[in-house]
Formats: C-alpha cells, sequence, structure tokens
C-alpha cells in the first residue's frame, strides 16, 4: 500500500515540478535585451478614447483625469469618458468637474465588463476613434503613457498591457507585496513573454485595445475581465503586447481583509476561466502551436497548483516523520528542516531586491514588502483552498481613498 502511496506522491510532485520550472525557465527571457525598449518611437497619429469604469470613486478620479490631461501628447487625439455605475457618492460631477465626458450607463452592471461592454457599444460608433485604454479611478498616469501606446499600435500592436506601477508602495508591508507582485509578474511575465513572441497578460488596468478588436462586443462572463479577455485573445490568435514604458500608478489595498476579499475574487475568476477554455486552450495550442494558448492555461491552472504543492508539502512531512525513504533531491533537501526554508527564503527576497533595483526604486521604501512578500504569497493558500469549495460569485468594490500622492514624485 506504501508503495502505491509513494507512487502517486512522486506522479503529483513530478508534475509540479514541471509545471514551476515552466515558469522559472520561460521567466529567464525577461533578462534578454536588458534595459531594451521594444518599441521605436513614432510621431502622434492614432486617437484614444480612454475609459474609466467607476464605483464610487468621488475621491480618486479628479487626481487620474488630471493626470491624463497633462499626457505629452496632442490634446485632439484623446478623449476622456467616466463610467460610473452603482454609485451612491457623486463621481460622475467629480468627473465632470476635472474635465472628462461622463457616459450614463443605462444597463445594469454586476461587474466591470458590463459597464466596458456598454462603453463600447457606444463608441464603437464613432470613426475616428482607433483604440480604447481602460483605466482605474484610483491610477494615476506617466505624461509618456499615450506616446508609447501610440508607438505599440504604430508597430501592429491589437491589445497591449501597460507597466503596472504603485502609488502607495510605502504605505506598509502589504502596498509593498503588491508592488512587488506586479514588478515581478511585468519581468517575468509580460517582459519574459514579449522576448519568445509570446503573449502578455492583461492585469486590470492600463490596458489597450485597438477598437476593430471589440467591434463584436466585449464578451467576457467572469469576474476577472482581464484574464478571461486574455485568454480569449490567445484563442483568436492576438498577441497582447507589453509596453514597459507607458506606466499607471495603481493604489493598492492597505488593509488585510479588504485584500483577502480581492484575491478570493482574482481566484474564483481564474478557477471559472479555466472551467470555461481550459478545454478550449489546449486543443489550440495543439492544433495551432500559439504558445499563449499554454501560458493561459498554465495561468489558470495555477490555484490548483498551489493547493497540490501545499498538500504535497504535508505529506513529505509525513513522510518524513514515519520514516518513508525517498530518493529525490527536494525530499532530501526537505530532511534539512529550517535550512530548506531559509534557504528559498533568501532567495525570494534576493528576486525581490532585484526588481526593486530594476525598476529604479528605493529598497527601503518598501523594505517591510520585500522582506514579508514570501507571507503574502503564503496566505494565497488557504484563499486557494477556500475558492475550490466555494468561489466568490459577487463582484466588492475596493474603496480608494489616496488622492494625496503627487505623481511628480512618484515619476522621479
Amino acid at each position: 500500500m506504501i508503495e502505491v502511496i509513494v507512487f502517486i506522491y512522486y506522479v503529483l510532485f513530478a508534475l509540479s515540478f514541471i509545471y514551476s520550472m515552466y515558469f522559472t525557465i520561460t521567466g529567464l527571457f525577461g533578462f534578454k535585451n536588458y534595459h531594451k525598449s521594444m518599441f521605436g518611437r513614432h510621431k502622434p497619429k492614432h486617437k484614444f478614447a480612454i475609459i474609466i469604469p467607476s464605483r464610487n470613486e468621488e475621491k480618486v478620479i479628479g487626481a487620474l483625469i488630471e493626470s491624463l490631461k497633462k499626457q505629452l501628447y496632442p490634446e485632439d487625439l484623446y478623449e476622456i469618458y467616466a463610467v460610473p455605475n452603482n454609485c451612491t457618492d457623486d463621481t460622475a460631477g467629480a468627473a465632470k468637474k476635472a474635465g472628462a465626458k461622463v457616459i450614463d450607463v443605462k444597463v445594469p452592471v454586476k461587474v466591470k465588463a458590463d459597464a466596458l461592454q456598454y462603453t463600447f457599444s457606444i463608441l464603437n460608433k464613432r470613426k475616428d476613434i482607433d483604440a480604447y485604454i481602460i483605466f482605474d479611478a484610483d491610477n494615476l498616469v506617466h505624461p509618456n503613457f499615450l506616446a508609447r501606446m501610440n508607438d505599440a499600435l504604430c508597430e501592429g500592436a491589437q491589445v497591449a498591457q501597460c507597466f503596472r506601477d504603485s502609488k502607495n508602495m510605502s504605505d506598509n508591508w502589504l502596498t509593498g507585496s503588491y508592488t512587488l507582485f506586479y514588478f515581478i509578474q511585468n519581468f517575468f511575465f509580460n517582459r519574459a513573454r514579449m522576448n519568445f513572441s509570446g503573449s502578455a497578460a492583461i492585469n486590470g488596468t492600463g490596458f489597450m485595445i485597438r477598437k476593430e478588436v471589440v467591434k463584436d462586443g466585449f464578451h467576457t462572463k467572469t469576474l476577472t475581465e482581464d484574464s478571461e479577455f486574455t485568454g480569449q485573445c490567445a484563442l483568436r490568435g492576438i498577441q497582447v503586447a507589453f509596453v514597459e514604458e507607458a506606466i499607471t500608478y495603481d493604489e493598492h489595498p492597505r488593509n488585510f481583509w479588504v485584500s483577502w476579499k480581492q484575491r478570493k475574487r482574482w481566484t474564483s475568476g481564474t478557477l471559472m476561466c479555466l472551467k470555461l477554455y481550459g478545454k478550449k486552450l489546449l486543443s489550440s495550442f495543439f492544433r495551432t502551436g500559439n504558445i499563449a494558448c499554454f501560458d493561459m492555461l498554465m495561468m489558470y491552472m495555477a490555484p490548483i497548483v498551489v493547493v497540490l504543492g501545499f498538500f504535497l508539502a504535508i505529506v513529505l512531512f509525513i513522510f518524513h516523520v514515519t520514516g518513508v525513504e525517498l530518493f529525490d533531491f527536494f525530499s532530501y533537501l526537505y530532511a534539512t528542516g529550517f535550512i530548506f526554508f531559509i534557504v528559498f527564503y533568501i532567495l525570494n527576497v534576493i528576486m525581490n531586491i532585484f526588481v526593486v533595483k530594476y525598476n529604479k526604486k528605493s529598497v527601503k521604501s518598501i523594505f517591510s514588502g520585500v522582506i514579508l512578500f514570501s507571507l503574502f504569497i503564503a496566505t494565497w493558500i488557504p484563499i486557494n483552498i477556500i475558492c475550490l469549495f466555494k468561489k466568490t460569485e459577487k463582484w466588492e468594490e475596493i474603496k480608494h481613498e489616496r488622492s494625496d500622492v503627487d505623481l511628480d514624485k512618484l515619476i522621479q
């Protein structure tokens, strides 16, 4: 009996190890063309409609609009549209006061995608608009953002994700950890994919869509419209470009339980995407060889693999305590006890420091995040376990209040 259990352990361990090595090896492509711009410079050409879906964002939406009005891009080549929905404050009034046009949504909005679908249905009738850019209302935007997205459009990009930075990385360990999470994704996933002709991942805000891509609408069904749309792009053979020099600054949750709810929604949405698109992505990968399809399948599997890895660690501990002999290198390291965890923790800290330095930030300003990022990732384990059995089915607003952030200090 024990031989069967050990065999199953090795099979599951091998699958988990291969999964981890896939992202490790592909992530190394982030170092290719180190610090080199991926797009050339082009004259302003394309007209953008900037869309800001917003729910009770009266306190912050004005600052975003003000930063957009300071773009180093011709004023006649972009328009700003706020899309308030389900508001109990005066988000619409704040947006108008700051200088944005307001679209009154006349359909029920349960998730962000509903607001986008309604907005696209109106603006798609315009012949002068070339592309849409979607922001969250709590963002601030680098003055060169539109110019860099124009570069991407001029070189043929259909969909593009910006560089997601933070406007409150120094608030506490949690906001610092969020910042590191996106820095790591930016470098080891998005940048790496661009370096081997793969496809970046849309991650919620600061993404651009050429109008023709959504001429038939924006049809997502899950709580994570960004990840789902990335999967849809993979199935359609549309590359998501990563425009590293187009930067938006995001406000991250400072409260752990707010973060917990947000990440439960992300995990639930990811599992829903796996159910809806898993087979299609695998079939498309084998049929077309499109690596983006395989990438998204692997991304959608992440919650399951994390839970599997946690389960295998428990089993390995039981084997160790009961004297079951194993012969793989990982088991040998695990048997060394705290040394194993200390080594992996130190490697994680080194990676954190690297991405902070790469992005020309001060380690001191995000020190608590660097030290406690492993804890942040560990708290995702119970979230994933819970969501495997009880998924979040309702989108809840995340309150944003940081309107006191100086954009000029962020871009120094």
